[in-house]
């Protein structure tokens, strides 16, 4: 009897993901012995905002289908997915798929503008007081929260919330 690996894709900024974000929850996830993806625009080397690298493979390499869970890290350079077809895309597979989508920091403003988070309660990163104003402009109702639940759709407010962004998704899967 085999059982089945559960898998998690990471997506972050070629340049300008958020460090704590990415790495926190990776070392986490991959303890409780989720098999972590890391994908980014263009496969190769990317740079953390805080000066940490990862490597990552192409989101064009990426099928979605086999990931349990999808997590898009902030940061400066996670605004560069804002608009991202293949990642509205992803998003919207994995909602229909009944599996979790995950956003942090700036990442939810992604989830916004794809669509997915119309009708739901979400949380994002609003020192600047203006992030907010993009989940509502699209239907989410903003909670200010650290962390956020709503069904499989799981939000985070910052590098703060890295740690209880990821056990949190992991209580979900019920590795926690």
């Amino acid at each position: 009897m085999s059982t089945k690996i559960m898998t998690a894709l990471f997506i972050i900024a070629n340049v300008g993901y958020q460090d704590r974000e990415y790495l926190v929850p990776k070392e986490l996830f991959e303890t409780a012995g989720i098999q972590v993806t890391t994908a980014a625009k263009k496969k190769g080397i990317c740079q953390g905002s805080m000066g940490s690298t990862a490597k990552a493979l192409a989101l064009t390499d990426i099928i979605e289908t086999q990931f349990d869970i999808i997590i898009l890290i902030g940061g400066p350079g996670s605004a560069s997915y804002q608009k991202d077809a293949l990642v509205h895309n992803l998003a919207h597979h994995q909602i229909e798929n009944k599996k979790i989508l995950a956003a942090i920091c700036l990442a939810p403003t992604i989830l916004a503008y794809a669509g997915v988070l119309k009708g739901k309660k979400a949380t994002v990163w609003n020192l600047d007081s203006r992030q907010h104003k993009i989940l509502t402009d699209h239907g989410a109702t903003f909670t200010n929260e650290t962390v956020t639940t709503d069904g499989k759709i799981v939000t985070a407010n910052g590098p703060m919330a890295a740690e209880t962004f990821a056990t949190t998704i992991l209580k979900i899967l019920g590795k926690k």
